[in-house]
């Protein structure tokens, strides 16, 4: 048995599947950059074939689920240690059983991994809760002019759920451009017109070379509802777990309202 490295995507990981059938069985599958070396195993790093991944994919689908696979994207989505050995159990769990694991909620290997998508799904729900925008212009940095207004929200998840609120998002806000940033993965949704991409983004630049600065009437409004936010306060009845426990701290460092200038 062998442990293989992949290239850290959805892909690469179904290609290390395939080669678990039909290369030599794995150990393990872990991502290429954070790979320590094992006394125990040998390792190869495999290369992200489309067509052996494409090969994988409909396997699962069709051999399993539709249901099945979706599970395993999502677990693929979260940000736990070792979920790569716990979606490569279950997909051979899954085609020794077929579409009945589906009911097979007690076994490790469908626990272990349906429990990772609940994380994934909760941190999902707290995006679309905790999700603030700002209305933001992005000024040319040559001839310092501006173009219209764009919807800019910065967010730090956990999970990497950014796909799974862009149409959410994408809908909601129609009309307006937005931009939708993980911070932590310097990554971003960018959507308009009910359309949605994802792309590479650190949060400064525009892919046409602009920057992003926030509206003078977006200052103006972040005031005042600072100042509301904090008029309406009963100060006796600050309740300071309560607040932790309905809207958790990690998501307070891009709360306007929490987040003094």
């Amino acid at each position: 048995m062998i442990d293989y490295l992949y290239d850290g995507t959805f892909e690469g990981l179904l290609t290390c599947v395939y080669h678990h059938y039909y290369t030599e069985k794995a150990a393990g599958i872990y991502p290429r950059e954070d790979y320590q070396p094992s006394l125990l195993n040998g390792f190869m790093e495999v290369e992200t074939e489309e067509d052996k991944a494409d090969r994988v994919y409909n396997a699962i689908g069709s051999k399993i689920s539709s249901y099945a696979l979706r599970l395993v994207y999502r677990a693929f989505l979260s940000s736990i240690q070792g979920k790569e050995n716990i979606i490569l159990k279950y997909i051979l769990m899954g085609f020794r059983t077929g579409p009945s694991i589906g009911s097979l909620h007690a076994v490790k290997e469908v626990k272990e991994l349906e429990d990772i998508v609940r994380k994934v799904g909760f941190e999902q729900e707290r995006m679309l809760q905790f999700v603030r925008f700002e209305v933001m212009v992005a000024a040319d940095l040559q001839e310092g002019t501006a173009v219209p207004q764009i919807l800019y929200a910065e967010v730090e998840p956990d999970h990497d759920v950014l796909e799974l609120v862009a149409h959410h998002f994408a809908e909601r806000f129609s009309h307006d451009p937005l931009i939708i940033r993980d911070a932590g993965r310097n990554k971003a949704i960018v959507a308009y017109e009910r359309s949605w991409y994802v792309t590479d983004f650190d949060g400064r630049h525009m892919p046409d070379g602009s920057e992003l600065i926030m509206s003078e009437d977006e200052r103006g409004y972040q005031d005042l509802w600072r100042t509301y936010f904090d008029h309406i306060a009963i100060k006796e009845r600050i309740n300071p777990r309560c607040q932790k426990n309905h809207m958790p701290v990690r998501y307070w460092k891009h709360l306007t309202e929490v987040n003094l200038p």
